[in-house]
């Protein structure tokens, strides 16, 4: 009983002092760790300086409201006072910067196997990057609120900034406030976002760059881009995805040689004739609905057969209209496996062969094991970041949570479309250009969606420089496609 007595005296004088220190302590001052670093990039010696830490992002009233935890990398023996600077995130929503820092940019990064291998336990290789630009350019990688290290505090609540507008406005504050600590007022920057973090950053140049006092930009990098998400949601009514995904099934298809390839020189020969059939024929049966004709029916069904390799019954069930999901498991069913949605290439065992519910993306549970170990090596190891908090890769309570309304109400907003911010951006700023980087066997973010936004919206395409890779939606987890979209941004950067 005396030890019932104190126990309960323990607990009110803990929640008595709990409610004290609330009420009286501010809010634990930003935790960084600063560390040098050198790596030989084309036959040179590159010095840099990584800070690794905390920014508190603080409301009108001077109270803070999030903690933007972010990893920059200064390089140190320079006497170039206008190198750029990359502000860089994933996507998601949900994602920590961690897949871009450690598969492109960054100069270390994680090596895993090339063709579609799925990567095991640990150890894994971390490794220089000789592909890194930093030798040419300065890079902060960015966690949004609830990633990563990154949090709401104080007066702040994670409400606050999970939604399209939402993490746009504090993102671009994040920006704002670093431009201002580090004095990066009047050099060339840049945005580079993979996934959503491509919708992120046309949101947030909008943030940016219009109105008084705005933040021009040089441009944005695209990297597995979704701008237009009319061209990706397979909604009730809305024909555009199926038109859109094709050339991806049609790759996917050719990678694992599903379909017969004769007659056809490469995969981009290809896709083109896949292109022009989607665009025309295919758009417009899907268009007539059920005033196609039987002729117009049949047509496009023996065309869907030689892209996909998919069987008339298949798709006479289907309608014509076949989404990701069917696509994924239906491809090889015969052979008991499904394809990759992030990456094609990839395949995994089903559990099932009769459903088409989707099933684990074995392009996703192939690599992340490696990405979340050696990251946190990494940081421990080589940064010098000993923090006994948990580092969230992936939060699936973010995207959960996540408010997709930009504008006040589903009627005003429709599809959300940042492409028409970007074309406003390059009428408002001369030298905005815009890189776009897709893989040919990504089923999240399929390369003629893209395409599709570029050509509509206003977009100034002679400021937009395209490229592919045959790759899926992180092309540089392949290494030969690492190699060409490190040299293709590097272009990019230093054109004149």
């Amino acid at each position: 009983m005396k030890f019932a007595i104190l126990i309960c005296s323990v607990i009110a004088l803990c929640v008595t002092s709990t409610m004290t220190l609330a009420e009286s302590t501010s809010v634990a001052e930003p935790v960084r760790s600063i560390t040098e670093h050198s790596i030989k990039i084309q036959d040179k010696t590159v010095k840099y300086e990584v800070i690794a830490g905390d920014t508190h992002i603080l409301n009108d009233a001077g109270e803070a409201i999030a903690n933007i935890f972010s990893t920059a990398y200064f390089r140190t023996n320079t006497k170039n006072p206008n190198r750029p600077v990359l502000f860089i995130f994933n996507g998601g929503p949900g994602s920590s910067s961690v897949w871009l820092h450690m598969g492109i940019y960054g100069p270390k990064k994680i090596v895993i196997g090339s063709d579609a291998e799925a990567v095991g336990s640990p150890p894994y290789a971390i490794l220089d990057n000789p592909d890194s630009l930093i030798d040419i350019v300065d890079m902060v990688f960015i966690d949004p609120p609830g990633t990563g290290y990154s949090r709401a505090i104080g007066k702040g609540e994670n409400k606050d900034f999970w939604g399209v507008k939402e993490d746009a406005v504090i993102m671009s504050e994040f920006v704002r406030s670093f431009t201002r600590e580090y004095n990066l007022f009047n050099r060339p920057k840049y945005l580079s976002g993979e996934s959503y973090g491509t919708t992120r950053a046309g949101a947030m140049v909008k943030e940016l760059q219009e109105g008084w006092g705005s933040y021009d930009l040089s441009g944005v990098f695209l990297i597995s881009s979704i701008v237009d998400f009319q061209t990706g949601d397979f909604k009730p009514g809305n024909d555009l995805p199926y038109i859109t995904f094709l050339p991806t099934y049609a790759a996917t298809a050719w990678y694992h040689q599903a379909i017969d390839r004769s007659g056809f020189v490469s995969l981009e020969a290809f896709l083109d004739e896949v292109r022009e059939f989607a665009l025309n024929d295919y758009a417009t049966t899907l268009l007539k609905g059920q005033r196609a004709s039987e002729s117009e029916r049949l047509h496009v069904s023996e065309q869907l057969q030689k892209f996909t390799g998919l069987s008339a019954e298949f798709l006479h069930l289907s309608n014509l209209r076949i989404n990701e999901f069917q696509f994924m498991k239906a491809l090889l069913r015969e052979q008991g496996i499904r394809v990759g949605r992030l990456d094609s290439r990839y395949v995994g065992e089903n559990t099932d062969n009769i459903s088409y519910q989707f099933e684990a993306d074995p392009s996703a549970y192939a690599i992340d094991g490696a990405y979340t170990a050696a990251t946190n090596d990494y940081f421990r190891t080589e940064l010098n970041l000993k923090r006994n908090t948990r580092y969230h890769i992936l939060s699936g309570k973010v995207f959960s949570n996540w408010n997709w309304l930009y504008e006040r109400n589903a009627r005003s907003q429709g599809f959300l479309n940042v492409t028409p911010f970007l074309a406003t951006a390059q009428k408002q700023n001369k030298d905005f250009h815009i890189f776009v980087a897709n893989g040919y066997y990504d089923l999240a973010t399929p390369f003629f969606a893209t395409e599709h936004s570029m050509n509509h919206n206003g977009i100034d395409l002679s400021r937009v420089t395209m490229k592919y890779y045959e790759a899926g939606h992180m092309m540089y987890i392949h290494h030969p496609s690492l190699k060409a979209l490190a040299d293709d941004m590097r272009a990019f950067l230093t054109q004149e």
